[in-house]
């Protein structure tokens, strides 16, 4: 039987490799009532997706080592529901295309509107359990 989403406390993961803006996307998340995890590279993401199951993904697309788009392609394949936010701070309509493509749920640009931020969240995951 599968649990409403308001009986469950959906799991987000941030991954950004500049510390300060996981810390600042955190803390708002966690304030909306996500419990949150971070990874500072698309490595450490992978194991998190592993070990944590998250519901949701907040992925940087420009990362140093493993960059955003391999790091979604991996993690769908280890957990083909998940779903990924794809964030970047430049308007990239092609790589947006390919995110998408490749299952992203949206594709967003830095500085982020927070108001957007917290309504995709909570569409995205309400669609995933419906």
């Amino acid at each position: 039987m599968f649990q409403n989403i308001d009986e469950v406390k959906p799991r987000i993961l941030i991954v950004d490799d500049e510390p300060q803006i996981g810390e600042f996307l955190g803390e708002f998340l966690i304030e909306k009532g996500y419990e949150v995890f971070y990874a500072e590279s698309g490595e450490e993401a992978l194991r998190f997706v592993k070990r944590v199951r998250p519901h949701m993904t907040l992925l940087d697309v420009r990362m140093s080592g493993m960059g955003g788009i391999e790091a979604l392609r991996q993690m769908k394949e280890l957990d083909p529901k998940i779903g990924v936010i794809m964030v970047t701070a430049l308007h990239e309509e092609e790589i947006g295309r390919e995110a998408l493509k490749l299952g992203a749920v949206d594709f967003i640009t830095k500085p982020i509107d927070f108001d957007y931020l917290e309504t995709s969240i909570m569409y995205k995951l309400s669609a995933m359990i419906e």
